[in-house]
């Protein structure tokens, strides 16, 4: 709320496209701290890492039970120190794993180690180092655990299980926090769906939404009623 407040401060002076850009850079540094609140308290300050997260706890709901069986899982994130949490969580469990980010060496022995294997596995990769040009087709299940920008980004993550050779149905689960800055995301990509499809990064996505879209994005209340069947019909997970 701390956060959110200093966010709703800064847009009181926004009134017009020459104030956006001057704040430009405040606001996506508010919007990215907003978002690493909702994935980890952790993500802010290391200290929390070892704090309760109602996302990690429906993470773990599901990898346990798709563990249980015997399901292989693609877990993708954007924040790599998130990766590092939910994988030190792994090891906790003694639960098998891969690992997979920009700063991968042994990139082909890993994606191999994971197609191979015949027990249920998860497999943890950063957004863009899993986006495209993998093979993953012994995985069923994919988790998103934080909403992308461009939901086209998404969507090839997702095709890494729908690849030449998939023999099973592909099942997709997208983590939102409730009544935050990642389900207003949702609810703009959706209504922008034409504009999103052009954005690459923070710095794209803020710079085509407008003044209203922003107020929308940092306000205290909920997100608005007429907007609940868009938003529903994207979502394959939420708590």
């Amino acid at each position: 709320r701390q956060e959110l407040g200093r966010i709703q401060k800064v847009l009181l002076g926004v009134e017009n496209d020459e104030s956006l850009r001057k704040n430009s850079f405040v606001i996506l540094q508010g919007l990215m701290r907003l978002r690493q609140i909702c994935c980890h308290p952790g993500l802010l300050d290391p200290k929390h890492v070892s704090e309760p997260s109602s996302k990690m706890n429906a993470l773990f709901y599901l990898l346990d039970q798709l563990h249980e069986e015997g399901h292989k899982v693609l877990v993708f994130s954007q924040f790599v120190s998130m990766l590092d949490i939910i994988r030190d969580q792994l090891k906790e469990r003694d639960r098998p794993f891969s690992y997979l980010t920009g700063q991968t060496k042994n990139r082909h022995e890993v994606i191999s180690d994971f197609q191979e294997s015949q027990d249920p596995k998860t497999f943890l990769l950063s957004l863009k180092a899993g986006g495209s040009g993998l093979n993953l087709t012994s995985a069923s299940y994919v988790v998103l655990y934080d909403p992308w920008w461009n939901p086209a980004v998404e969507n090839q993550a997702i095709d890494r299980c729908h690849r030449i050779g998939q023999e099973s149905k592909v099942n997709a689960y997208r983590l939102l926090v409730r009544d935050s800055v990642e389900e207003k995301i949702r609810t703009l990509q959706q209504q922008k769906s034409a504009m999103m499809t052009s954005v690459l990064g923070e710095e794209g996505f803020t710079r085509n939404l407008e003044i209203e879209d922003l107020k929308f994005l940092f306000s205290s209340g909920e997100v608005a009623p007429e907007k609940e069947k868009e938003k529903e019909s994207a979502k394959a997970a939420q708590f």
